[in-house]
């Protein structure tokens, strides 16, 4: 007959075994949806940032568009130009990082808004 002990440490490993298939059967539906997260945050695919990141990148072809995050960083002949982030909490306008402007938006820029701000910025 087997003692009471040893019931506890059959359930014990049932139990742990359990919790690993668990596990992993739950990192298996997680791991699809790795590549569109940044760093723990889902971005959606065609966010305002993305608009206005096409939008730079096809009528302002001197420029070079970098999405870091939550704001673009437009780069000018290897110099920071400008950053642009799209807030609604923010006020709309500029302020300074350094010497880098930080040009908010609330919704994506029109290209009229777009060239006024990046002619200031330079």
């Amino acid at each position: 007959m087997i003692d009471g002990i040893w019931w506890l440490v059959i359930f014990l490993a049932v139990v742990a075994g359990l919790w690993l298939l668990a596990h992993r059967r739950g990192a298996k539906k997680d791991s699809k949806n790795r590549n569109k997260k940044t760093s723990g945050k889902k971005i959606p695919v065609n966010d305002a940032l993305q608009k206005t990141a096409v939008l730079l990148k096809k009528d302002f072809k001197n420029y070079r568009v970098t999405r870091k995050g939550n704001h673009l960083l437009i780069l000018k002949q290897g110099k920071k130009l400008a950053m642009i982030t799209i807030d609604k909490k923010l006020a709309v306008g500029q302020r300074r990082l350094g010497d880098v402007p930080i040009i908010n938006y609330h919704r994506p820029p029109s290209r009229a808004q777009l060239s006024a701000n990046l002619q200031e910025a330079e």
